[in-house]
């Protein structure tokens, strides 16, 4: 039997559905009660909700789901509905998650935190057996934001950076080809060039066809031969 009334729904702060906005207000409850993010990890959570005034919460998932948690090598069990009373430090009244304690799976109703703080949480059953373990072992890493971030500024700079360096590289590329372009004659030059050698030659072959025609015109003209003498 649901122990999630219409009474308690309809007095509820909060209440949400679906998987991924449920894991994060769970893991935020979790956290602003001063307890490690990590000690509800259900799955596929249908609902979750919150009653403020009684500090009250449930949680719903689809199916019962098994967790171990690795730093200290212990299996839990958590049912398709998990309801508690949360304050700070302490989750009383817990119902629907079990603990695995050699061969026997136990029930757990308590959970709570030094105080004052020692590292340590402490997990009790409704028969009064009790387990303590490091705090870190149900805390879950966050996810590195501002290392992401800083990443990706550093590689936007980087590109920037490049493309700084490819477009003063293409200036270079674009003055030195301007340069050699310079230094080349245009064709048109070309062929004025070529256009002054041949009337420069044309020139010199007039000039000497001209003074041989001299050389012949004198020695035509020529009538006394000068005397020999002996």
């Amino acid at each position: 039997m649901s122990l999630i009334t219409d009474e308690i729904r309809s007095s509820a702060s909060e209440i949400y559905n679906g998987d991924d906005i449920c894991q994060v207000k769970s893991k935020f409850l979790l956290t602003e009660m001063g307890l490690p993010n990590g000690l509800l990890p259900l799955q596929d959570i249908e609902e979750c909700g919150y009653v403020k005034d009684t500090g009250f919460v449930w949680l719903k998932q689809k199916k019962k789901c098994q967790h171990k948690f690795e730093k200290i090598g212990r299996h839990v069990q958590y049912a398709t509905e998990v309801t508690a009373y949360v304050e700070l430090g302490k989750i009383k009244k817990l119902t629907g998650v079990k603990a695995k304690e050699l061969l026997v799976w136990m029930s757990i109703s308590d959970i709570y935190v030094d105080d004052p703080p020692t590292g340590k949480i402490t997990f009790k059953s409704p028969t009064g057996f009790f387990r303590s373990f490091p705090v870190a072992a149900f805390q879950l890493e966050e996810e590195p934001v501002v290392a992401v971030k800083d990443n990706n500024e550093v590689a936007v700079k980087e590109v920037k950076d490049n493309n700084e360096v490819n477009v003063v590289n293409a200036v270079e590329v674009q003055e030195k080809c301007s340069i050699i372009t310079a230094s080349r004659p245009a064709k048109n030059q070309s062929l004025n060039y070529q256009q002054i050698l041949h009337e420069m030659k044309s020139i010199n072959l007039k000039c000497i066809i001209y003074r041989i025609f001299i050389i012949f015109q004198n020695f035509a003209n020529y009538t006394d031969p000068p005397s020999i003498v002996i």
